[in-house]
């Protein structure tokens, strides 16, 4: 006896809801955040406002407006791009002929990993997830346990992310994953992967004794993120099997795999990598051998123009923002103190640039006759590692801590190196930012193409 109303949701009207102001509001503030410098979400966000503001019909024209505000958008065809480059990459070549139409990878049944720092341990965790059996080795007990702790806290944090699934992570199983000191039960391993801090020699010495100890069939991959693979694999008896497998830290989340070929380096052992990437779910990129190869090669002059910036009077979380709001998940200064500012400085020390291998007289901001500023390093004298040390660029809570909050100690240490340097200081803008920091990147991967280091510019991007 009820009279038929519509029966159709589009010709009823559109509720009002108590507070929906201020729920937009939030919502909005968090759109931002999670997407910076990202249309889509935000326009997104716009077309279910509309839907709670407009009749039916209104809504449906506005959400069609804003579509095809997206549609012509820079930011679709830049995603679109990306979305064929990442399939692009997975067809590599080498310059003496070797690629991917001929190449088959050879099956790894049971993997290793030396080395249990914060590299290691997000690579183990990445291959338990991919549920590859495998063996953690380190150097003696006491890293051991540390490692394996830190293993366990990110497994149970992957576990309960994966609760509910169709799969569970078996890692309580000394079958899938075992913690040892004895180099002996990598014996019948099909691919090593050395995590072990940046130094050639200690690479070198972990290789060789690889080379004695692994079957012969073996993949010795090295997760260096700059040093020659040639020279690592020439300490081997089997310079074809080794290759670079760098991971980017946290390596458990970031979905690049790095995937560097020496000299000598096997069709197969290259196949194989890109086969172990696609098994961890990560878009595996083949390049050739040079310092840094291509991510960290083009990293160093961004960074480096980061720190001239601060020098004529920036500041870290100035230039950070300005990285961050033009689109970038993490600024140059944040990265830094999460990486963590000894690896570079460790780096710097090899090479010569700083430390105590440094020629006397060497003037404080040249070397080599480049411009060089040494800030990173007096940082790293003061004991500012970044968030291992709880300071860095930034500030934080404790050791370990990850919410960085600006520093008055550093805005005082920089106005006390620029007067010592007698640098004056000159108010600098986001442009000038962006493009110091993001010209000097790509300028960077024009050199690396035209060097034949990467075979196209998908890989690059």
């Amino acid at each position: 006896g009820e009279p038929l109303g519509p029966r159709r949701l589009s010709l009823r009207p559109v509720p009002k809801l108590p507070n929906m102001e201020a729920f937009l509001r939030e919502a909005l503030v968090k759109v931002k955040q999670q997407a910076r410098g990202c249309l889509a979400p935000e326009l997104c966000f716009q077309a279910v406002r509309a839907a709670t503001e407009r009749p039916f019909a209104e809504g449906v024209r506005r959400e069609q407006e804003l579509f095809r505000v997206l549609l012509s958008s820079g930011q679709a065809q830049a995603l679109q791009y990306v979305f064929f480059a990442e399939r692009a990459v997975r067809r590599w070549a080498t310059p003496n002929g070797a690629s991917w139409s001929s190449a088959a990878p050879q099956p790894v049944r049971k993997a290793a990993v030396i080395g249990l720092g914060t590299m290691g341990q997000g690579i183990v965790t990445s291959l338990v997830k991919a549920n590859i059996p495998l063996v953690a080795l380190e150097q003696d007990l006491e890293y051991l346990n540390k490692g394996r702790k830190a293993v366990m806290l990110l497994l149970e944090r992957e576990a309960k992310k994966m609760e509910g699934g169709a799969r569970t992570l078996d890692f309580h199983n000394p079958a899938r994953l075992q913690f040892t000191v004895d180099f002996h039960l990598l014996r019948d391993v099909d691919l090593v992967i050395e995590a072990v801090y940046e130094n050639m020699a200690l690479k070198k010495e972990i290789f060789h004794k690889l080379s004695k100890i692994c079957k012969p069939g073996t993949i010795l991959c090295t997760n260096t993120s700059a040093l020659n693979i040639d020279e690592i694999a020439s300490v081997t008896s089997r310079p074809q099997q080794v290759i670079g497998t760098h991971f980017f830290s946290p390596a458990h989340v970031m979905r690049l795999l790095e995937i560097i070929y020496g000299r000598h380096t096997s069709p197969t052992a290259i196949a194989t990598a890109i086969q172990l990437a696609k098994a961890l779910k990560k878009v595996g990129v083949v390049v050739g051998n040079c310092f840094g190869f291509v991510g960290n090669r083009m990293m160093f002059p961004y960074v480096q123009q980061a720190v001239f910036l601060l020098e004529e009077g920036s500041r870290p979380e100035a230039v950070d923002r300005v990285i961050e709001d033009f689109g970038f998940k993490i600024g140059p200064f944040r990265m830094s103190d999460l990486a963590g500012l000894d690896v570079g400085w460790r780096s710097r020390k090899d090479q010569g640039l700083t430390g105590p291998s440094l020629p006397a007289g060497t003037p404080a901001r040249q070397r080599r006759g480049q411009r060089y500023s040494p800030l990173p390093d007096l940082l790293c004298e003061q004991g500012r590692f970044g968030q291992k040390t709880g300071k860095g660029w930034y500030r934080y809570e404790t050791a370990g801590g990850r919410t960085a909050t600006p520093d008055p100690w550093i805005h005082n240490f920089l106005s006390h190196y620029r007067d010592t340097h007698r640098i004056e200081t000159r108010s600098i803008d986001q442009d000038e930012i962006l493009e110091r920091c993001l010209f000097s990147l790509i300028n960077e991967g024009f050199a690396i193409l035209a060097e034949g280091i990467a075979s196209g510019p998908e890989h690059l991007d």
